[in-house]
C-alpha cells in the first residue's frame, strides 16, 4: 500500500512540475512560476526512490501507468477536460500493465 501511495505522490509531483514549464512557456504565466516546479520535479525523484522494488527499471516502468492514468485525471480536475472513453480505456490498460509488472510472480 505505502508503494502505491509514493507512486501516486510521485506522479502529481512530476505533473505539477512540469505543468510549471507548461504554464510558463505556453500559457504565459510568470517565469517564477519555475521555482516551485523544478522543487516539485526534485520531490518527485526523490519519491520514486522509496519504491519498494530490487531494480529501478522495474519501478519506473511501472510508475509509468501511474503517471498516465494520474494525468488524465490532472486533465480532468486541474484543466477542466472531462476524460472521454479512450482516455478512460488506454489509462485503465497502462494500469493494468503497471500491475502486472510490479505484482507478477518472480
Amino acid at each position: 500500500m505505502r508503494t502505491a501511495f509514493v507512486f501516486i505522490g510521485a506522479a502529481l509531483a512530476e505533473i505539477i512540475g512540469c505543468f510549471a514549464f507548461w504554464a510558463w512557456l505556453r500559457l504565459g504565466k510568470p517565469a517564477w512560476i519555475l521555482i516551485p516546479g523544478i522543487a516539485s520535479l526534485i520531490l518527485f525523484a526523490w519519491l520514486l526512490t522509496l519504491v519498494e522494488s530490487e531494480a529501478a527499471g522495474r519501478a519506473y516502468a511501472t510508475y509509468g501507468g501511474i503517471y498516465i492514468a494520474m494525468s488524465v485525471l490532472w486533465l480532468w480536475l486541474a484543466e477542466g477536460f472531462r476524460p472521454d472513453r479512450w482516455d478512460m480505456a488506454g489509462a485503465a490498460i497502462c494500469l493494468i500493465g503497471a500491475a502486472v509488472i510490479i505484482a507478477g510472480p518472480r
